[in-house]
């Protein structure tokens, strides 16, 4: 089997690269690349993964030409040069590295913090020009002042914790902090309205979303104290530049601290001309250790994907780790078989999927499950589809999906249970995976049953009726298909039955339908699994 083959198109640190090809992965360091759409467009096809810092566009074309490609990976936090719902479709995993900047970009917005408070660098301007005008910078201190922490995930946890080690009070605002963690932390959680009319200082670390673009706008200037001081090392956007103009007009707003812009490069700004605006060029990243751990975190998430399976800090997809990987992929397996088991056999349009997961697999990332049991679910009517793209899908069709977890309840350790609804009918399906890790199906319609998967299946509903099994043996021999392996169950004598024949190849059509002939036959359906 051929290496994995990625493309480096960016500016990498050459130990990242070297991760690269001491994992065995085949890799194009190509750091200029990424400026030359065209070429980058071109070539972009022979690839399994691309690995980008900002410079690198990952628009809906480069995607849809990306045909091998199954993994972005963006050295550094902000994915927004990837089109994420364009690579979502297309079934790529997006992944970011979250961690490796936090103290980097943290640090900055302390600095910043410090340099609007002071007025640092027109002192230092004034100075210099031989000027020694100390009355004229007449700062604030920060010691008992209380910060606003707009975001409070890695980098506003860390903005916290040094702003609380130089005494200030912290206030913060996100809509996923618990007051457990906020708790654990030091900070007080309010909401936004609170939160703008306590702080003296007030410092950005929420990501670029349609909720958070433009969140410090005009309204929230006039709910904030006048003399407020905000700093913002997140995105370009989140603050109105224009209204911000007004504010330090007004004196509303005394000083500024600006790393990032509405338009980058920002070469002309208003905010340049402003007097206590501290402005510098995004560099809330830029130290040499930041840029070396994110490069070297992404080349080996890229590495343990394309080698192991294992998913971590993806955008568009539940992670997934090198530990767990292993005892994950049959149940991931099993998962997918489930869901083709029933895609295949359901011929009218779902409209509501249960995923139930008993017992020891109630315990693993369901959440990985559940996104391969869509996929196996939806394959048949959307052949190009994965774990990935599978969730937006089923979304995009309106399925309703549901999951369930219970402790265990049975004669196994652990199964997934997987039951559709259609407008006319309800249908299930239960599976485990035993020691030597190969799925089995273990349930069909209430059923109990305990049937070896295999890539040519045939899948019967009956009356219990004396007969049926030497019929089935009778038409199958005449026309010669072999059958490795057959399964029964029912639910009382005389009632409804089901057969589940592993046969060695397919099962011609006019064969199914000399089964289908005979009265006791309710349906006869051919199956096939990707083994």
């Amino acid at each position: 089997m051929a290496a994995p083959k990625v493309l480096v198109s960016d500016k990498l640190s050459e130990t990242a690269v070297q991760i690269f090809r001491d994992r065995g992965i085949d890799v194009d360091f190509m750091p200029e690349l990424g400026k030359d759409k065209e070429k980058l467009l071109s070539i972009i096809d022979q690839y399994d993964g691309l690995a980008i810092r900002s410079a690198t566009k990952a628009t809906e074309k480069l995607i849809e030409a990306a045909a091998k490609l199954k993994v972005i990976g963006r050295a550094g936090i902000g994915v927004d040069n990837v089109d994420i719902p364009a690579a979502s479709r297309k079934g790529i995993i997006v992944m970011n590295t979250p961690f490796g900047n936090s103290i980097t970009t943290a640090e900055h917005a302390i600095a910043l913090i410090f340099a609007v408070a002071r007025e640092l660098p027109a002192a230092d301007t004034s100075t210099r020009a031989g000027k020694w005008e100390k009355s004229k910078f007449m700062g604030v201190e920060i010691t008992g002042k209380t910060l606003g922490v707009i975001g409070c995930g890695n980098i506003g946890a860390v903005v916290a914790s040094r702003a609380i080690g130089l005494k200030m009070n912290v206030v913060a605002f996100d809509p996923f902090l618990s007051e457990e963690r906020a708790v654990k932390l030091g900070v007080e959680k309010v909401d936004l309205d609170t939160l703008l009319a306590r702080a003296d200082f007030i410092t950005l670390h929420t990501p670029m979303t349609d909720k958070t673009r433009g969140i410090i706008n005009a309204a929230a200037f006039a709910k904030m104290k006048t003399g407020v001081r905000i700093v913002n090392c997140a995105r370009g956007g989140l603050i109105v530049e224009a209204d911000l103009v007004e504010a330090l007009k007004s004196g509303k707003v005394a000083g500024a601290g600006i790393d990032v812009f509405e338009t980058e490069p920002a070469t002309e700004n208003p905010l340049f001309d402003m007097p206590n605006v501290v402005c510098t060029p995004h560099l809330g990243a830029s130290t040499s250790e930041a840029q070396e751990n994110v490069a070297v975190q992404v080349a080996e998430q890229m590495s343990d994907y394309l080698l192991k399976g294992a998913v971590s800090n993806a955008i568009n997809m539940p992670s997934i780790t090198a530990e767990e990987a292993p005892v994950l992929k049959p149940f991931v397996k099993l998962a997918e078989m489930l869901g083709a088991f029933v895609g295949q056999a359901t011929e009218s349009a779902i409209q509501e999927v249960e995923i139930l997961f008993d017992g020891s697999v109630s315990e693993m990332n369901t959440r990985a499950l559940i996104s391969a049991t869509l996929a196996g679910l939806i394959r048949p009517q959307v052949a190009d589809v994965n774990m990935v793209s599978a969730p937006i899908m089923v979304k995009e069709r309106g399925i309703q999906v549901s999951e369930v977890k219970r402790d265990k309840s049975g004669v196994f350790d652990g199964y997934i249970k997987l039951t559709v609804k259609t407008a006319n009918q309800t249908r299930s399906v239960a599976g485990t995976c035993f020691v030597d890790g190969k799925p089995r199906f273990i349930q069909i319609k209430d059923i109990n049953l305990d049937a070896e998967i295999g890539r040519h299946m045939i899948y019967l509903t009956n009356k219990d009726t004396p007969g049926t099994i030497g019929m089935l043996g009778t038409v199958f021999g005449k026309n010669g298909v072999n059958i490795a392996n057959f399964q029964l169950g029912r639910k009382d004598q005389g009632g409804d039955a089901i057969a589940l024949l592993y046969v060695d190849g397919p099962v011609p059509e006019a064969v199914l339908d000399e089964v289908r002939s005979h009265d006791q036959i309710t349906s006869a359906k051919a199956l096939q699994f990707d083994i």
